[in-house]
């Protein structure tokens, strides 16, 4: 594990162009340069069939395109982004809500190892830090800020997932949104980007670089 301050260069671009940017990153494993070309999948923790088929979908072609793919590490929609990511040889970055000597959920320690093989493992929190609710909520904004676009795969009209969309929209990033959810069928009332197809993610992407 390692520490990275704010203003040193090998600090995540897309995330120092943020508002309040963590001033210190926890790392475990490696960070590169090819990770601003990223965007975050996230959704809810209690799936449906069509949201697992669909975060598999998008997180394996998208992170056999190369691009960087990130989410929570939570329950759900998370795991399966993160774990189809490395089958797909692909790299993928989660961000936890708690220091990175203690892995939640706990029934994830084998995916995290995983993770640190092809990926990183990021949190702002000091090592030590439980998973406690109000960190959650905070640790969204830089799942969105280190991407380039936020997918919402599913949820609740009430849920952690639509913070993560909130924050996206005050960065500058795109939102995409798959239809067929409370919470996704909001955001595209909002002004969202339907998601029809992972290659229109990829070439929105590849748009920004």
């Amino acid at each position: 594990m390692k520490s990275i301050k704010l203003a040193a260069r090998n600090y995540p671009q897309n995330l120092k162009n943020i508002s309040a940017a963590p001033q210190k990153l926890y790392v475990n494993c490696e960070l590169k340069p090819t990770d601003n070309l990223a965007v975050a999948i996230v959704g809810s923790r209690k799936t449906t069939q069509k949201g697992e088929r669909v975060a598999r979908d998008y997180a394996f072609y998208l992170a056999g395109q190369g691009i960087t793919v990130i989410s929570g590490l939570a329950r759900g929609i998370d795991t399966i982004v993160h774990a189809v990511s490395l089958s797909a040889q692909g790299r993928t970055i989660a961000v936890v809500a708690n220091g990175l000597d203690r892995i939640y959920p706990p029934e994830n320690k084998s995916l995290a190892k995983k993770i640190t093989e092809n990926g990183a493992i990021i949190s702002e929190f000091e090592p030590g830090t439980s998973p406690l609710a109000e960190n959650f909520l905070s640790r969204n904004r830089i799942i969105s800020g280190l991407s380039l676009a936020v997918l919402v795969i599913e949820g609740a009209r009430r849920s952690g997932t639509l913070s993560t969309a909130s924050y996206a929209g005050s960065q500058g990033r795109e939102v995409f949104a798959i239809s067929g959810s409370e919470a996704t069928d909001w955001l595209l009332s909002r002004g969202a980007t339907e998601a029809k197809s992972p290659l229109q993610i990829l070439e929105y992407l590849q748009s920004q670089v």
